[in-house]
């Protein structure tokens, strides 16, 4: 803050004829202006001169044609020492406002405590509450109409069920108390420990179970330390485990976890590579915690067995693993959305998890990168878009499903962990894409799948299908929006993920409670809802728009956790271990 201006003066007394006063007479007015110089004393002479000269001084080293000619000229340093201290200040705090910029933008990036930053946080607060907001009016429709269901459905003041397992509820728990939703949260903790048991006779899916409710189970153990969720945590994890037991080790889709047997879908013996291989942070975390073994030994031969398949395409591989063999089936289709995509994530995150120590891992995560390059990075028409599309048998196909929007985080996440800088390039290019998947829409809001136009000449870079057009309120551009932010503190991340959130407020808000999925986001007038709210709006999408919002970068600190792909924090281990 520069301290207020002072205005300097010199008092001159002018001794005439008569009083001394001025009058508007002639004799007066012929006075010789040499003789009121001698009358002045010396001290007020050369006040005068000096004020003078400097005055001249400053208006010749401020002149634009002036200062150019002296730039080209001399050097910086002669340049500061030439001139006048009162004019140099002046030419410093030009220098320095250029520098800065746009007092929005330098308002934008001053921490020092004055009024911008006290804007800066108070924006910053408003957009959190925001947040929490939106958590409070999904809550109050999950707990009026669904109160202990799997899913709410917010149109029909209904609920739909899954597993049974009260799904939204436990998905929700770590993100009610990072959102510091302590009442909400105690009411979960309550139905949690009175109503919630897995001695139930019904089939559950082993990742989608595992992730959901064993993770968020572990992840709320960590941050409350309540052993309430981690006797939880250990017992569904045990009822889990059966799910192993097939000819090669590679798990069934399915398990009962009242009868303690598994089976793979009716329809094939085949699991998902994504769902067997998206399992390994949550089993590896509960055998560290329990110091029982059997679950990490479970998923980690998953892993060792995959890392040596044949099928793979530069490090690709394909969508389906079957149980009974063990080898890759329906070979040649390579694709980084649905049953492959959380693949390439739990790759990096397990070696992240793991301390940076099992570089077969690694070896598998960096050969893939390789090969998205190489075999599925296109740029779109007109705008040069990067994008990553999909191979069936060598041919390429520029369909991208949102699911792939998970990759920019993860590249970011990557090189914040040491991996090439490049990484971190291609995530900024991506991201821009996801962005522009939202942006194009009429809504504001993504469609589940795109395909991007190559064709020179093309008017948009988008089409979407018309059974592609729905949105399920998905968090993975938002999730990347928050690492992207995190690491580079570019504000055009947290503007982007602002917009997403009001177009979510505007077109999936349900008045009595609850958000929705919709069928159609190129139909603003009427968006045609789905009747559905995932557990993962809670889970997962209102968490990383709060992280986004958030400056505390020791909120959940990328250094000391690790998100699994249902977006619930588990800790990086020590490196000891």
């Amino acid at each position: 803050m520069n301290p207020p201006s002072r205005t300097d003066f010199v008092s001159l007394t002018l001794t005439g004829q008569g009083s001394g006063i001025y009058n508007n007479n002639k004799q007066w007015r012929r006075q010789s202006c040499w003789r009121k110089w001698k009358l002045l004393s010396r001290l007020q002479r050369n006040l005068i001169l000096f004020t003078v000269a400097l005055m001249l001084v400053c208006g010749i080293a401020t002149n634009p044609s002036v200062t150019e000619h002296f730039r080209g000229k001399s050097s910086k340093t002669m340049e500061f020492f030439s001139l006048p201290l009162p004019c140099l200040f002046l030419q410093k705090q030009k220098r320095a406002a250029h520098k800065r910029g746009p007092p929005g933008l330098q308002n934008r990036l001053q921490k020092k405590g004055n009024v911008s930053d006290t804007q800066v946080e108070k924006e910053e607060g408003e957009k959190l509450e925001a947040v929490r907001d939106a958590f409070r009016h999904a809550w109050k429709g999950y707990k009026e109409f669904a109160w202990g269901k799997d899913e709410l459905r917010p149109m029909s003041k209904s609920y739909g069920e899954w597993f049974g397992l009260g799904l939204t509820l436990i998905d929700a728990l770590d993100t009610m108390w990072i959102l510091n939703l302590k009442k909400e949260f105690e009411e979960a903790k309550t139905w949690v420990s009175t109503e919630l048991s897995f001695d139930k006779d019904v089939d559950v899916n082993l990742f989608e179970s595992t992730i959901r409710i064993l993770g968020g189970l572990l992840s709320t153990y960590h941050l409350t330390g309540d052993t309430l969720f981690l006797d939880k945590a250990k017992d569904i994890g045990t009822r889990l485990m059966p799910a192993f037991n097939t000819p090669s080790k590679i798990p069934y889709s399915d398990v009962n976890i009242g009868k303690g047997t598994a089976h793979p879908p009716r329809w094939t013996s085949d699991s998902t590579v994504a769902e067997v291989t998206s399992i390994q942070l949550e089993f590896r975390e509960l055998s560290r915690l329990t110091q029982d073994t059997r679950y990490q030994a479970a998923v980690d031969e998953v892993m060792q067995k995959v890392h040596k398949l044949e099928g793979k395409q530069d490090g690709l591989v394909p969508m389906f693993i079957n149980t009974n063999s063990g080898q890759f089936t329906h070979l040649g289709m390579f694709t980084l959305g649905a049953r492959a995509d959380s693949y390439y994530e739990y790759l990096l995150k397990q070696w992240i998890q793991g301390g940076k120590k099992e570089t077969a891992l690694l070896e598998d995560y960096l050969q893939a990168l390789e090969g998205v390059k190489k075999n599925l990075l296109k740029k779109s028409s007109p705008n040069r878009l990067t994008f990553v599309g999909e191979l069936s048998h060598g041919r390429f196909s520029p369909k991208m499903d949102h699911l792939v929007c998970f990759l920019p985080g993860t590249l970011a996440l990557g090189a914040h962990h040491g991996l090439p800088a490049e990484h971190m390039e291609l995530a900024k290019q991506l991201m821009e894409t996801c962005y522009q998947m939202y942006a194009q829409m009429e809504t504001g809001l993504s469609p589940e799948i795109v395909h991007f136009n190559m064709h020179e000449g093309s008017i948009g870079d988008v089409d979407v299908k018309l059974a592609d057009r729905h949105n399920l309120l998905r968090p993975e551009t938002v999730e990347s929006l928050f690492y992207l932010y995190r690491f580079t503190k570019d504000r055009k991340y947290r503007d982007w993920g602002w917009e997403i959130l009001q177009n979510f407020n505007k077109y999936t808000k349900v008045s009595t409670g609850g958000y929705t999925s919709i069928n159609n986001v190129r139909d603003p007038e009427y968006p045609s809802p789905r009747d559905k709210m995932e557990s993962f709006f809670l889970g997962e999408t209102l968490k990383y728009f709060y992280l986004l919002f958030s400056d505390d970068p020791e909120l959940l600190s990328l250094d000391k956790y690790v998100f699994n792909t249902e977006a619930h924090p588990l800790p990086i281990w020590p490196t000891a271990q």
